[in-house]
């Protein structure tokens, strides 16, 4: 798990969101990573931007209350879009607080919290914790030890409130382990594993929605992975490191061919999203899976052209 101190301040040139020192968290599982799902600043109504920033505070302040520094340090921006679906969806209430935090010790924040943001943090922590033991089990990381022996009695107790979840999140991770230890180049296969544990994340409670969530973290979650696969390619070559693209890279169409491949998940997503009856917070929404998604991809995007440009 990679941490990183964020500062809030403009998107700018970066294209990046970020907030004031926020430990934000790049927290994979194996090959995947979680921070794709955000929002893109620019074309956010300041109205909105505050209010996602209330929710994503809103977390924090959860995972804080109920985990600690540790369980704030799990903290996504995937999970945030998930509180605003839910809450919107189901027309929950939320609750407004104002909560001085360690690095705004002066100025209270605004902070937006509801029935969800407790099942996303639970989540954020269960996820973490099963990347620890995977990062240990691969790679013998003290440090990942260390922290999944400090998370093991909180992330059991999750597990065994949400029997369901964890139980596919197991058999979905050690799936995607298997493949990678076998180092497949199968796209499909490898990242539907991730697919099916977005997919059962996004499943609040069996209803009439639950077909249409499943099939928005499905392909989200098939999004996310080969997102990942793809920004990390050039480096996981030069490390002779598992990247499940690496034979797809070989080919004259490849930038061509992942850009489909990524429009397409996010095409089926977006598409089951607009099945859903939400009206709260339906800009932020459609900002997060029209333009937001693309963040990252834009951003490697641009570094491709400029190191074209300095080789040339």
């Amino acid at each position: 798990m990679k941490y990183e101190n964020k500062i809030m301040q403009d998107t700018g040139k970066s294209g990046k969101i970020t907030f004031r020192c926020v430990h934000q968290a790049r927290m994979s599982v194996g090959r995947h990573m979680f921070g794709y799902i955000t929002i893109c600043k620019p074309e956010l109504k300041i109205k909105d931007f505050e209010k996602y920033r209330g929710y994503y505070c809103g977390l924090c302040q959860e995972l804080k209350e109920r985990y600690g520094l540790g369980g704030q340090m799990t903290l996504t921006y995937d999970m945030t879009f998930l509180i605003l679906l839910l809450t919107s969806l189901y027309e929950m209430e939320t609750e407004e607080e104002r909560h001085h935090c360690r690095v705004h010790p002066v100025k209270r924040q605004r902070m937006l919290r509801g029935p969800v943001t407790t099942y996303a943090a639970d989540m954020n922590l269960l996820l973490a914790w099963y990347h620890l033991k995977d990062d240990w089990a691969d790679e013998r990381k003290v440090s990942s030890l260390a922290a999944e022996r400090l998370l093991k009695k909180k992330a059991g107790r999750i597990a065994e409130k949400y029997r369901r979840q964890a139980r596919v999140f197991e058999a979905a991770l050690g799936e995607l382990s298997r493949l990678e230890k076998e180092r497949s180049t199968d796209i499909d296969r490898t990242a539907g594993c991730f697919g099916r544990l977005m997919e059962e994340l996004f499943v609040y409670k069996k209803d009439v929605w639950e077909p249409t969530l499943r099939r928005i973290g499905f392909f989200m979650g098939k999004f996310i992975y080969i997102m990942d696969a793809y920004e990390d390619l050039e480096e996981d070559l030069k490390k002779k490191c598992y990247n499940p693209l690496r034979e797809l890279y070989k080919r004259e169409d490849y930038e061509q061919r992942v850009g489909d491949i990524l429009c397409m998940m996010m095409g089926e997503c977006s598409a089951e999203f607009e099945k859903l009856p939400c009206l709260a917070d339906i800009d932020i929404l459609r900002n997060i899976l029209y333009d937001g998604v693309w963040n990252r991809y834009r951003l490697v995007q641009k570094k491709k052209q400029e190191d074209k440009k300095e080789d040339e």
